[in-house]
C-alpha cells in the first residue's frame, strides 16, 4: 500500500474528544496498513487492574494525566503502532513531545454526534454531571485549540461509517505526508535512537 511504503514504520496518533471512534476507526486503519494497535486507555486498564472510571474516583484526574504520559512515552519508542489516545491526552503539555514522534490525527466529530454516541455510557466519568451536553460542549471548547495542533484533521459526518472514515483517512494521509517531510524526517531520526 502506497500509505504504508510513505510512512515508513512512523507511529500514527489518534487524538480527539471521547466518542468520536478512535478506537474502532484505530483498528480498522491500523489493519488496514499492517500496523500494531494500542488503546492508551486500555494499557492504562491492564497496567492497573482498575477501569478508567475507577482510577479518576479513587485516585483523581492528575494520576490518570500521569499514568497516560507514561504510557505514551512508551508507545513512542516503538515503530509501526496505529494509537487511539485518550480524549484529554493533549492537555498534557508534555504528551506533544511524544505525539509529535508520529503522524498525529484528528478525528473531529460534532457535538452532537458524540453525545448521542455516549449519553448510555455509564463508563465516562468525565460525563456524570447533570447536563452531560454542556459538558461535552465545555470540554470540546477548551480543547479545540490543542486538538488543532494536530497534523491532519478529519471532520467526519454523523451517517458517516468507521470504514468511511477509514477510507477517507487513507485518501488523505498520503497529501499531508508529502506536504510534511519534516514529520517524517523527525519521527523516524528520533525513533531510530531510542
Amino acid at each position: 500500500m502506497a500509505v504504508t511504503s510513505i510512512l515508513k514504520g512512523v507511529n500514527l496518533y489518534l487524538i480527539g474528544m471521547m466518542g468520536a471512534g478512535k478506537s474502532t476507526v484505530g483498528r480498522l486503519l491500523a489493519s488496514r496498513l499492517g500496523y500494531h494497535f494500542f488503546d492508551t486507555d486500555a494499557l492504562i486498564e491492564q497496567a492497573t487492574g482498575q477501569s478508567v472510571r475507577q482510577i479518576f474516583a479513587e485516585s483523581g484526574e492528575a494520576i490518570f494525566r500521569q499514568l497516560e504520559s507514561q504510557v505514551l512515552a512508551q508507545l513512542c519508542a516503538q515503530k509501526n503502532l496505529l494509537i487511539s489516545t485518550g480524549g484529554g491526552i493533549v492537555t498534557t503539555p508534555f504528551n506533544w513531545s511524544y505525539l509529535r514522534h508520529g503522524v498525529v490525527v484528528w478525528l473531529d466529530v460534532p457535538v452532537d454526534t458524540l453525545y448521542e454516541r455516549l449519553r448510555r455510557d455509564g463508563d465516562r466519568p468525565l460525563l456524570q454531571t447533570p447536563d452531560p451536553l454542556q459538558t461535552l460542549t465545555d470540554l470540546l471548547a477548551q480543547r479545540e485549540r490543542l486538538y488543532a495542533q494536530a497534523d491532519l484533521r478529519l471532520s467526519t459526518q454523523p451517517t458517516e461509517t468507521p470504514e468511511q472514515t477509514c477510507d477517507r483517512l487513507l485518501t488523505e494521509l498520503p497529501s499531508i505526508l508529502r506536504s510534511g517531510p519534516q514529520i517524517l524526517g523527525e519521527a523516524a531520526s528520533t525513533n531510530g535512537h531510542e
